[in-house]
């Protein structure tokens, strides 16, 4: 199934006003060596928080969409995990999910660290795109770190690929021209309904999204390498009384050490990640949570089928 064929599945309720014959619609894939601001430049262009954020490389493992909604348009972006070279299975099926969505979107907007330059996990990504044929945008992304006579020998050299039919330098951190990348998107969706209505910003399930804030909080919280080897499954969220949702989650970790970090010397560790999720959580229901965590060791799960499944991906 298709991404648009996916979106059509959600769309605008019976009853609603008359769409304008010279509506917009369409899906753009953000992709990109991981680390280049993906989640950050969707949440940018969403206005909202709908994909979690971290500098460690790696972070998103499945697509995520993020709808922007403007009059007479809408824009369904896709976070696709960071395109690299799998070690694990867990890996191969997050570049399995990058690289299919390129041939299933109206548009792939490929990011690339401008203050860092062109390296071969970016030109590993152009070869997917040209193997793709897809319609292509290059985002040259954190020009506020780049100095700005850098700019003009990335896109002389973007520009000779021929690959893209826009070149964007942007930053998804501060803002900066993204409402001239707003535009260019806009002007390449294709005429249409929307997919989704105008008070839904993403499609992620709800056991899905708190199970990514919490694995948000332990990305920030423990940097070490302990993020990479753990994964987050919701066992159980229950409404109670007076207005409380009690969550219980466990956090899948791969060693006996990795255990000992998450939890802490006296639980401290664990305290604050469940505290910083909690709150997080809490806005994101707009409810009062208790939040239960436990940690469990499960050896070689990054390539166990039924914990990929638990977690959000589907191996084939």
């Amino acid at each position: 199934m298709s991404e648009r064929e996916e979106g059509s599945a959600a769309a605008t309720p019976a009853g609603a006003a008359p769409i304008p014959a010279e509506f917009r619609c369409g899906f753009v894939a953000l992709v990109g060596r991981a680390n280049v601001g993906k989640s950050t430049l969707m949440n940018r262009m969403v206005g909202a928080k709908v994909s979690i954020v971290s500098d460690v490389p790696q972070t998103t493992r499945f697509p995520v969409r993020g709808i922007l909604h403007r009059p007479g348009l809408q824009v369904i972006f896709i976070d696709t995990p960071g395109i690299h070279k799998p070690r694990y299975r867990m890996n191969e099926e997050m570049v399995r999910l990058a690289t299919r969505v390129l041939r299933e979107v109206d548009v792939v907007a490929a990011l690339v660290d401008a203050s860092e330059g062109f390296g071969p996990g970016d030109r590993f990504v152009f070869d997917r795109l040209r193997q793709a044929r897809s319609r292509n945008v290059l985002v040259l992304n954190k020009i506020d770190l780049t100095p700005k006579e850098n700019l003009l020998p990335l896109i002389d050299e973007a520009s000779r690929a021929g690959l893209f039919e826009e070149i964007v330098p942007a930053s998804a951190l501060t803002g900066e021209n993204s409402d001239r990348l707003q535009a260019v998107i806009a002007a390449k969706m294709p005429p249409g309904p929307p997919h989704f209505p105008e008070d839904m910003l993403t499609d992620l399930p709800q056991r899905q999204a708190i199970a990514e804030l919490i694995r948000e909080q332990v990305f920030q919280q423990t940097r070490q390498e302990v993020p990479h080897s753990t994964a987050v499954i919701i066992d159980l969220v229950e409404p109670a009384e007076n207005g409380l949702t009690r969550i219980h989650a466990t956090i899948v970790a791969d060693k006996e050490s990795q255990k000992g970090i998450l939890i802490g010397e006296g639980g401290r560790m664990m305290k604050a990640i469940g505290t910083a999720a909690r709150q997080q959580i809490q806005e994101y229901l707009n409810a009062r949570v208790h939040l239960s965590l436990w940690v469990k060791i499960k050896r070689g799960w990054r390539d166990d089928p039924a914990i990929l499944r638990l977690v959000g991906l589907s191996p084939s």
